[in-house]
């Protein structure tokens, strides 16, 4: 026969489960992680509907990006987090430059008047995989040739081991930590106030090396040859 619960068991029990809804409750909602996954599918989207807006198929870009249709399948479905790297041969391919994929869904003929972005409005790109976000700081649209960009580097984060090119050419100036950059075969080591500019599509990357110190850097990116 099982035994009445005593008091000491109901406080036991009460405990176990408030320590349990403690889990659940509002203070670990506020992680970022939720959001994560939703800032692919927001990607995603962005990519599919230009793809969509160029009549493109998932076949014609796969055959100009060397990316597989089950990978572009994955990407435009939010379940995947493409690498900056990724992102800017997409954004290639499509004739944009990377901060199309920051705004609203294009439109046919990607035109826009904007011309202030306010600071609690810009739009961002958070590539959480790598330690890499780009906050927009010049108004969004498909159309645009030349873009300011805020970059923010976790500590660790890179664009990843492998060089890469895309359209245009691109300046910056590292605001605070420090940068490593890489164009062709030479790697620098910026601090803060340094400067840099280069063609595009001269093979890069670039990295914070500092493993516990953000860095952020103003960057221009210019498209000079949107298809």
């Amino acid at each position: 026969m099982r035994k009445p619960a005593t008091a000491k068991t109901a406080r036991k029990a009460g405990s176990a489960k408030s320590g349990k809804s403690a889990k659940s409750g509002a203070g670990w909602k506020t992680t970022t992680k939720p959001a994560e996954p939703a800032m692919d599918v927001a990607v995603g989207s962005r990519i599919r509907d230009l793809r969509r807006v160029r009549q493109f198929s998932l076949e014609t870009v796969a055959a100009r990006t060397d990316l597989s249709i089950g990978f572009l399948s994955q990407i435009e479905r939010g379940l995947s987090s493409p690498s900056l790297r990724v992102l800017a041969t997409l954004a290639d391919v499509l004739g944009v430059g990377i901060a199309a994929l920051f705004g609203a869904s294009p439109s046919a003929d990607g035109a826009s008047d904007q011309i202030v972005t306010r600071g609690l409005q810009r739009p961002e790109l958070k590539l959480w995989r790598t330690g890499v976000s780009k906050q927009l700081l010049s108004p969004a649209s498909a159309d645009n040739k030349l873009n300011l960009f805020l970059v923010h580097l976790e500590p660790g984060g890179s664009t990843g081991d492998e060089l890469y090119t895309h359209d245009g050419e691109e300046a910056g100036l590292v605001l605070e930590g420090e940068m490593m950059l890489t164009v062709d075969s030479q790697t620098w080591s910026l601090k803060t106030g340094d400067s840099f500019r280069f063609a595009s599509r001269r093979p890069h990357r670039f990295s914070n090396p500092a493993q516990d110190a953000k860095s952020m850097v103003l960057w221009v990116n210019c498209v000079t040859g949107a298809r």
